[in-house]
């Protein structure tokens, strides 16, 4: 661990507030050994969370390799640099505390290709931020894990799951059996790697039809650009697994978002349909990292990870929207009322 890009980091302070979520992702999320290697990928708008992750690092004592984006190449990448793709493929843990992109979305799947092919314990931490630090990232996983593994277990068994909410989401997603349900509670495992901080159970639906209402935010790169739209939902229709109408007040948000689902032929297409678990998240923060966690439905258009689900098709887009206070029936079963979940752990 001394390389250059490695004594960098550790030149710098630590804020103290970042320790504990810090701790928690290195430590309880992934379970980092003293023997195992790690590759830290970073970027200078978030340099000073991953400086808290270089120091976990280091006071653990394993071998780890940092590396800052923009040393590298210019941003937005047009692709991964392959010195980090390179030191990938020596390590069993990766780490990626990055600020989105526009158009950065295919460097991101090159990396996590190798991820797949190499089932190594990746936390993604795209766009993570001080508050996620202090709320998001400080949650009891364990707590977390153990409400997931429940709903992953009920929605396995589910054919159709009904969607509604008080701002007028009402939608029926169809489960296909073939298709597999992954759990990425924030306890992260070589069978799929996770967000953090983590809180959610998803698949790919063989059909979506019905209407979402968008009342807590959009991803990826749009999501720093309309924040919270609490005040400005997005209204997407949606048949036989196709967005066919995206309608809001804010009509820059409903033209942004109709073209980034156009992208390819099928960035329309409900690629992933979840269930947020993280039940110590209590509001939404305008940031898609953390909101997708929070108890309710997200779905999202484009990419359905069929490397994981066994969905058999491809998108080179994938954008999330999430909804806020539903209601969820698992066949005839109601798990959730107004967000909050009615099973036990």
């Amino acid at each position: 661990m001394s390389s250059l890009a490695c004594t960098n980091l550790l030149s710098l302070a630590v804020d103290p507030e970042y320790i504990p979520g810090a701790h928690n992702a290195i430590h309880v999320c992934l379970r980092v050994q003293q023997n195992e290697r790690v590759t830290l990928i970073t970027d200078e708008a978030s340099k000073d969370i991953a400086v808290s992750l270089a120091a976990e690092l280091a006071a653990l004592g394993c071998d780890w390799q940092a590396f800052v984006l923009e040393d590298l190449a210019p941003r937005p990448l047009k692709t991964m640099p392959q010195a980090v793709l390179d030191d990938m493929e020596k390590s069993q843990v990766s780490i990626f505390c990055v600020k989105a992109q526009e158009g950065e979305l295919p460097t991101r799947m090159q990396m996590t290709d190798v991820v797949n092919r190499r089932r190594i314990r990746h936390a993604h931490m795209v766009n993570i931020n001080r508050q996620i630090m202090l709320e998001g990232m400080r949650a009891d996983f364990l707590k977390v894990d153990a409400i997931s593994q429940k709903v992953v277990e009920l929605a396995r068994k589910a054919k159709v799951i009904r969607v509604t909410s008080a701002a007028g989401s009402d939608f029926i997603a169809e489960m296909e059996p073939a298709y597999k349900w992954l759990k990425t509670s924030g306890i992260i495992s070589p069978e799929k790697w996770g967000n953090l901080p983590g809180g959610e159970c998803f698949t790919t639906p063989r059909e979506c039809n019905g209407t979402f209402v968008v009342d807590g935010v959009v991803g990826d790169h749009l999501c720093e650009k309309y924040g919270n739209l609490v005040g400005n939902p997005l209204t997407l229709k949606m048949k036989a697994n196709r967005l066919v109408e995206a309608t809001s007040s804010n009509k820059e948000l409903e033209k942004d978002f109709w073209d980034y689902c156009h992208t390819d032929e099928n960035s329309d297409r409900v690629g992933e349909f979840a269930i947020g678990t993280n039940i110590e998240l209590k509001h939404v923060i305008g940031h898609i990292l953390q909101d997708e966690k929070f108890p309710g439905i997200h779905i999202a258009f484009g990419n359905p990870y069929g490397a994981h689900t066994g969905a058999d098709w491809y998108s080179a887009t994938h954008i999330d929207v999430v909804g806020t206070k539903a209601n969820i029936w698992l066949d005839e079963v109601q798990i959730m009322e107004a967000g909050r979940f009615l099973i036990q752990a």
